[in-house]
């Protein structure tokens, strides 16, 4: 009887063996599935439909080196957080930025990349009506009325000068005589010099002789100024920093980094359905203006080679790029080493180089 039972024994302990061989096969071979989502250069789909870019580059190489087996499975931004927490994803590959709210809930890797956020607005959209309205604003206005007023007061102090001595030429009522006396300063200070005028007394020539000097310098000042004004204004926005985003029509994508960071801020905003949507928003004057990674809006832009659009240069905030993976997943420890492995390559550089050029 008992050695049966030590036979029974025997076959259970060598039946449990072999499940746990088994489960640590099936766990060696299981396919993992891992989101994604396009948002180019760190992830773009290509004309075959198969996915490459800056995020999927690293995240082969980590599959490759760590014999892991994956499929990619292409969803939303907030599918690649939801997928972790319902099991539905291995691990989400994108540019998916950490931050403490996601922490929370999900666990990510060391980060890859840092950059930050950025805010993309229209150019003025009309350059001949921009060039055009410069000269109806009440800066060309003020600067012209203190010109004319110039001309008027050193054609005045002329005919003072001249009005008896030489009426012939600015003699007549004053009217007639400071009308005179107006031209002629006039079409000396724009180097015309007709010649229909010209002071014959002494002191006329003094005010002539210091006026000729002083046109050249006020007209070199004054044409300087109306082309750094119109030059400004062709490419001059409403918005120039964060301080003006509340005044503006903003967009971003939602559960989106860019806002979470405008709903801290109190900053309103409109939700795109994608940043390409974003653009064409910003192009048509529906959105004044559109805060995102910069990397990608730059990526954008520059592929489009959109003339209407620029991206400011400021960066408002930082943003770190990882691998998401399920709330504490034995799998991190593993990946983190090869990741930082891998990143700290040339060949890396090179990668990144490959699509954003030299940063």
């Amino acid at each position: 009887m008992k050695s049966i039972q030590h036979l029974i024994s025997l076959l259970l302990v060598c039946l449990s063996f072999h499940t746990a061989a088994q489960s640590d096969t099936a766990t060696t071979e299981e396919v993992w599935t891992v989101g994604t989502k396009v948002a180019p250069p760190f992830v773009i789909k290509n004309e075959r439909g198969e996915f490459e870019g800056i995020s999927i580059d690293l995240w082969k190489r980590i599959a490759e080196k760590e014999g892991i087996e994956y499929q990619f499975k292409e969803t939303s931004l907030s599918g690649l957080l939801d997928g972790l927490n319902n099991g539905q994803l291995d691990a989400s590959v994108a540019a998916l930025t950490v931050n403490a709210q996601r922490e929370k809930e999900i666990d990510f890797t060391h980060p890859y990349y840092t950059t930050g956020l950025a805010i993309a607005v229209p150019l003025e959209e009309d350059r001949l009506m921009a060039a055009i309205s410069g000269f109806f604003s009440w800066e060309f206005f003020a600067a012209l009325s203190g010109l004319c007023l110039l001309l008027l007061g050193v054609g005045a102090l002329l005919w003072l000068f001249e009005r008896k001595k030489n009426a012939e030429m600015f003699g007549g009522s004053a009217s007639q005589g400071l009308g005179a006396s107006f031209w002629w300063a006039a079409v000396t200070m724009t180097t015309v010099g007709y010649g229909d005028k010209a002071p014959t007394t002494l002191g006329g020539r003094i005010i002539g002789f210091i006026w000729m000097f002083a046109a050249i310098i006020i007209i070199s000042s004054f044409t300087a100024a109306i082309a750094t004004s119109l030059t400004v204004s062709q490419l001059s926005s409403s918005v120039e920093g964060v301080e003006d985003l509340p005044d503006v029509r903003v967009g971003t994508l939602e559960n989106s980094a860019s806002a979470l960071f405008l709903s801290s801020r109190d900053i309103g905003y409109r939700k795109v359905a994608s940043l390409s949507d974003g653009i064409a928003a910003l192009e048509s004057g529906k959105l004044d203006a559109l805060v995102y990674d910069k990397p990608i809006l730059q990526y954008l832009v520059n592929q489009e080679e959109s003339e209407t659009i620029q991206i400011l240069p400021d960066v408002i905030e930082r943003q770190d790029y990882a691998i998401a993976l399920p709330e504490k997943s034995t799998q991190r420890e593993r990946l983190n080493t090869t990741l930082l492995e891998i990143i700290e390559e040339d060949s890396w550089e090179d990668t990144v180089e490959s699509y954003l050029g030299q940063q």
